[in-house]
């Protein structure tokens, strides 16, 4: 499957994407899209051979527990409406606690590394054959960066992905952006991490910009793509041809003929790294495995993800039950560390927990702005402050749109509201929004509001 050069879709961009030569298709958040009515300008692009990915953010494959069968029903419908030819989702957790250690269930907003030991990969697999299941179409999972590290990795970066590919016949999506953020933040070596991933098994590539900030690198997918990302995309070009490579963009979108320099740039790097191959070569990697010996892989252009043998039994459902619990431990402890101010588990850098915890909030506050704009727009140049004293000691528990109808009820409960002099906008707003129709829409609420006019007329 060869997908060529493509950029994210985003609702800020959409018709420069539509006007832009030279994209061969394009990836879109799965959970951005209403499968019964997809945006307009995907449907064109569709109608005009344009490739369309749903991308999603939200099932956690890395986490705990197996991923939430409401979630991946609602992936399947996005493959199906955009006639994907394969989904994306991320080797990450997003959330934990709940059943699996008897706490409260937290919500992290983000994507958060797994630790690279033997239990996580154990879950993870299984957790992928789970969704590979439920989905119509191939899955592909994705790297993330991270600015921490587990103490006591069993495996490095490397290892892990291949051991994952290996175990469940499931493709990569390499972020090389990821691989030069987590070679800033947490000194690992991407030519290293290439070297040992099964190349065979790459679905395509991501490539994005970030930011340097007092030694730590931001994967902002704000800023223009750096020139050592494009190192890394040359390198990663010179061992196998990708069948596709893609730019992201989320924020501080610029120009159209600023993005289209950025798509030629990445075209130019992935030709350098062809030409760095001798004509007819296959370029040959040896990763080791998780137990310690090594496995050959031969990365041959527009080669097909490896499958698991087909006399490996299926393990039982609670085959990795013991591995569940320890790693719902784990991730429960440093996740409410970052969210909810309890104590950094064992062997984590504090310093960097803290930074961790100050993005995880800022985060927090610009997604809220965005899914509830009005909110900023009463408050003005209060509401960050306000927000983040809210969040300060009230983890998220649920997604973006509840944290909102709870910021609201607290500026309500606490007067903050009535200080800033919109408690009763602040409460029409909330009204509208916390019952399980909009208030304007209700029986009772249409007849008051008619009964009024009528009342008015009179």
């Amino acid at each position: 499957m060869r997908l060529g050069t493509g950029i994210g879709w985003r609702p800020e961009i959409a018709d420069a994407v539509e006007r832009m030569p030279g994209v061969d298709w394009v990836e879109v958040v799965a959970e951005n899209v209403c499968p019964g009515h997809p945006p307009e300008s995907l449907l064109r692009l569709r109608a005009r051979g344009v490739t369309v990915v749903p991308h999603g953010v939200s099932l956690g494959l890395g986490g705990a527990e197996p991923p939430d069968e409401a979630r991946l029903t609602a992936l399947a419908e996005r493959a199906r409406a955009l006639g994907a030819p394969l989904v994306t989702e991320h080797i990450a957790f997003v959330r934990a606690g709940g059943p699996l250690t008897a706490s409260p269930r937290l919500e992290a907003g983000h994507l958060l590394p797994v630790p690279r030991t033997r239990d996580a990969l154990d879950v993870l697999c299984a957790n992928v054959r789970a969704a590979q299941a439920a989905l119509p179409v191939p899955l592909a999972v994705e790297n993330i960066a991270a600015l921490i590290a587990w103490p006591g990795d069993e495996l490095t970066e490397g290892q892990f992905l291949y051991d994952l590919a290996d175990r469940t016949g499931v493709r990569l999506l390499i972020d090389v952006a990821n691989l030069h953020t987590n070679h800033v933040n947490r000194g690992e070596d991407p030519a290293e991490a290439l070297a040992e991933l099964p190349l065979e098994a790459i679905a395509y590539v991501h490539v994005a910009g970030g930011v340097e900030r007092d030694g730590v690198w931001h994967d902002s997918h704000a800023h223009p793509v750096p020139e050592p990302v494009l190192g890394i995309l040359t390198d990663l070009a010179s061992r196998v041809a990708p069948p596709g490579v893609l730019l992201e963009r989320d924020d501080d979108f610029p120009e159209p003929a600023v993005l289209q320099s950025e798509l030629q740039s990445i075209r130019k790097a992935v030709i350098k790294g062809g030409a760095l191959v001798r004509t007819g070569a296959a370029a040959t990697a040896t990763a080791p495995s998780a137990g310690g010996t090594a496995a050959t892989a031969t990365a041959t252009k527009g080669g097909v993800a490896p499958e698991p043998p087909a006399d490996t039994p299926e393990p039982s459902a609670d085959t990795y039950e013991p591995a569940r619990q320890r790693l719902a431990l784990a991730q429960t402890a440093l996740l409410s560390a970052l969210v909810a101010g309890t104590p950094a588990p064992e062997g984590f850098d504090r310093v960097r927990l803290g930074v961790q915890a100050r993005a995880l909030a800022a985060k927090r506050a610009d997604v809220v702005g965005k899914v509830a704009p009005e909110l900023p727009g009463l408050l003005g140049a209060g509401y960050r402050r306000a927000f983040l004293a809210y969040a300060h000691d009230r983890p998220m528990t649920g997604g973006y749109r509840l944290d909102a109808l709870r910021f609201a009820e607290h500026l309500l409960d606490t007067g903050r509201a009535r200080e800033a002099g919109v408690a009763r906008e602040v409460r029409e707003w909330w009204l509208e929004r916390v019952g399980p129709a909009p208030r304007s829409r209700r029986p009772a609420v249409r007849l008051a509001r008619a009964t009024r006019r009528v009342l008015l007329r009179r």
